[in-house]
């Protein structure tokens, strides 16, 4: 069964950084584009970044740019998201999903076939 685990969440200052890992359990990576999302309490899940699948291209919301850089590593099957500068509106549970495709990716949630449970992430004083 195809099953994506994401780590690395939990409380943080404003201005601090966390790295968020993704983990597939029944699947391998290699031809799946990985996004990353996000839902905070009230509003839509927004497409945060995402990443295609040899990693060569990626894509991030504007208000994340700068901030925020996704990666990839293959050979070890994990797909990371780091946040430096964090603020207060980046507050949210954040999701990892899986789409097969090696075409560049999308931050479109309806792309995306494969989902984890998500982690919450927390910038708070």
């Amino acid at each position: 069964q195809f099953e994506l685990v994401e780590s690395g969440g939990g409380l943080v200052q404003p201005g601090g950084s966390l790295r968020l890992s993704c983990k597939p359990s029944g699947f391998t990576f290699d031809n799946y584009a990985i996004g990353w999302f996000r839902q905070a309490p009230g509003k839509k899940r927004e497409g945060v970044a995402c990443i295609s699948s040899s990693g060569y291209s990626s894509d991030y919301t504007a208000s994340v740019k700068g901030r925020f850089t996704i990666s990839r590593d293959n050979a070890d099957n994990t797909v990371y998201l780091q946040m430096n500068n964090l603020e207060s509106e980046d507050t949210a549970v954040y999701y990892c999903a899986a789409e097969k495709t090696t075409s560049r990716c999308v931050r479109s949630e309806y792309e995306y076939d494969h989902w984890g449970q998500g982690t919450q992430v927390t910038v708070s004083s």
